[in-house]
Parts: structure tokens; sequence; C-alpha cells
């Protein structure tokens, strides 16, 4: 089980770091469909920022913002979000993501549309990656095998 640390710099330092943490991640995210990076890149950014604030609050304060079950509802909403962009397309009598058609419902010309529905489902693909990788950190931190031990001990 991950504790936290008892250096009050760690701290400081964390609490200072997590708003540019954020900020990078949102940068990434929005600018992805014009330059490399992204929806992955970002999700895996603001992911990163909670692990520093687990290393430097412990597990049990940072579970309290980003639990198990709250990753899941995250990872279920950007999976739902880019589904159902392309199925939005679908319904509109285009291909799956094809952007083109959502200028009739966004009321904007097409080459826009096409950037608003990729800016649209690289929002769903970082909360999907977001969420993923705080699970796969929590389940991997508080793995318990059948013995009762911690995870890696036998």
């Amino acid at each position: 089980m991950i504790r936290d640390s008892d250096d009050v710099i760690v701290k400081t330092l964390a609490r200072l770091l997590m708003p540019f943490i954020v900020g990078f991640a949102l940068y990434v995210l929005m600018h992805g469909h014009h330059s490399p990076g992204g929806g992955f890149q970002g999700g895996v950014i603001l992911a990163a920022g909670f692990v520093l604030l687990c290393v430097s609050f412990g597990l049990q304060w940072t579970q309290r913002w980003m639990t198990r079950k709250t990753a899941e509802l995250f990872s279920s909403i950007g999976v739902f979000i880019y589904g159902g962009i392309g199925v939005l397309c679908l319904i509109l009598g285009g291909n799956y993501l094809d952007y083109g058609r959502l200028s009739r419902v966004l009321g904007v010309d097409v080459a826009e549309a096409r950037s608003l529905g990729i800016l649209g489902v690289e929002i769903g693909v970082a909360l999907a990656v977001m969420a993923v990788m705080c699970t796969l950190f929590f389940m991997i931190f508080t793995a318990v095998d059948e013995s009762g031990g911690q995870g890696g001990e036998q």
C-alpha cells in the first residue's frame, strides 16, 4: 500500500505542479488534431498527475478524488462519447466517424464540423485512457493475493 510522503517539500511541489500538469494535458488534448498528440497522450498525462498525487499524498487521499468506481464511470463516458459521435455520423447518413455530416447538427461548415468532431472524439479517448491508466495503477498497487499478503509477495 502506498503511504503518503512525510516530506513537506514533496507535497508542496506536487500541489504546485498539478495545475501545470492538467494544463499541459489539456493543451496536448486540444491541439491533438493540429499536431502530434491528442486524446491518448493527454489522458496519460492526466493519469500521471494522479500518480504524482498518490506518491505525494498517499493512496487513501488520492482515492477521495479518483476511486475505481469513478475511473470506471469516466472510462465508460469516454467510450460513449467516442462511439456516440460515430453513431451520430451514421444516423446523419454518413460513414462511422464521418465528421463532415455533423455540420447539419452543429450549424457550421463541413471543415469546422470535422475539426469539432475530431476534438470530441479526442476528449472521449482522453477520458477513457486517463481512467483506464488510473484503474491499472490502483490495481497494481492494491493487489492482494489469496493468502492475504501484498501483491507480488509469495
